[in-house]
């Protein structure tokens, strides 16, 4: 009997030693959700992390452009997934307005904060033969209703960047009606097609009809010129009132993540933002790089929601 459990012990431990070690994350391809459309700023970002990640984490990643409700039938799908670290999502500035103007519940305490990757002020743009931002504002005041702009959604930081410069110059900003779109890039084609005069959006995402003479800054809503754009002046510079809007973007999962995954998401998003590939994609392209771990970003989005929500108050956005 003594033999016979030796036996047994030996073979116990001989399975042992040849099963294979607990499975780690991740075992299978990871779906990152883009709320905007192809050829936009966030889907290039987005598309430049996924390839990055790919190689950290070792599985393939789908990018998958979720378009809708400004933004919100993609941060909703992200929200809502199973949150197992196979669906991630790029969420944006928009989040932070969602529940201000009432057009959906979400805000940043429904996601779990990976990284912030990127910030960039908004710019007021019109077709390369337009008007000064002077001769913009007088159209504005002399013209109540004739002047239409665009950039994203009603209540997104892009109609907040203009709507801001018009409350800021004593213009109400009803006078220049907003005309919803899905982002940066079909906002621009209206603009160059003559459909609308105006289109508020960054830099970055209005840099290729720039390059190609179409459409034209006229200023950055920013504390400060940036550099992707050094001669175009601030609001404060070229109208004497200060005014200051960013978008933002960065990499969450749905709420509830494990901590052993999310560490591992942290680590690899850290590596990812910090390489050089990234930063040369960044720099070629003209977007900021502003990077905050997992904490950082959560403190990031509370300040921002609370930030943008007096900011929607004041120009009379918020409910």
């Amino acid at each position: 009997m003594n033999h016979l459990k030796k036996l047994i012990g030996a073979f116990a431990l001989s399975v042992m030693a040849v099963a294979p070690a607990a499975a780690q994350y991740p075992e299978q391809a990871i779906n990152l959700i883009v709320p905007w459309g192809a050829g936009g700023g966030t889907d290039a970002t987005g598309r430049i992390i996924a390839t990055l990640l790919e190689k950290e984490l070792g599985q393939p990643i789908n990018v998958i452009n979720r378009t809708g409700g400004g933004g919100i039938v993609g941060h909703t799908e992200i929200a809502y997934a199973q949150p197992d670290g196979y669906t991630l999502g790029v969420i944006t500035t928009e989040l932070s307005m969602y529940h201000w103007t009432g057009v959906s519940p979400l805000n940043y305490e429904d996601y779990e904060a990976i990284a912030l990757f990127n910030a960039d002020p908004e710019a007021i743009f019109v077709r390369a033969d337009g008007p000064s931002i002077d001769e913009l504002l007088d159209n504005v005041r002399a013209n109540p209703g004739a002047v239409k702009a665009s950039g994203a959604n009603l209540g997104g930081m892009a109609h907040l960047g203009w709507a801001g410069v018009l409350v800021t110059n004593d213009i109400d900003p009803a006078t220049a009606p907003w005309v919803p779109s899905e982002g940066a890039a079909p906002s621009l084609q209206l603009l160059a097609s003559g459909a609308i005069e105006v289109v508020a959006t960054t830099m970055p995402d209005a840099r290729p009809m720039v390059e190609a003479g179409e459409v034209k800054p006229l200023i950055v809503a920013a504390n400060e010129r940036v550099a992707a754009a050094p001669d175009v002046p601030t609001a404060e510079e070229a109208l004497g009132n200060k005014w200051a809007a960013y978008a933002w973007r960065g990499i969450a999962a749905p709420k509830g993540l494990p901590d052993d995954v999310k560490a591992r998401l942290v680590e690899a998003v850290d590596t990812v933002v910090n390489s050089q590939e990234f930063v040369d994609f960044m720099a070629q392209r003209n977007f900021g790089i502003d990077y905050r771990d997992a904490a950082g970003f959560e403190a990031f989005m509370k300040d921002a929601d609370e930030s943008i929500g007096k900011a929607l108050q004041a120009v009379g956005l918020a409910e």
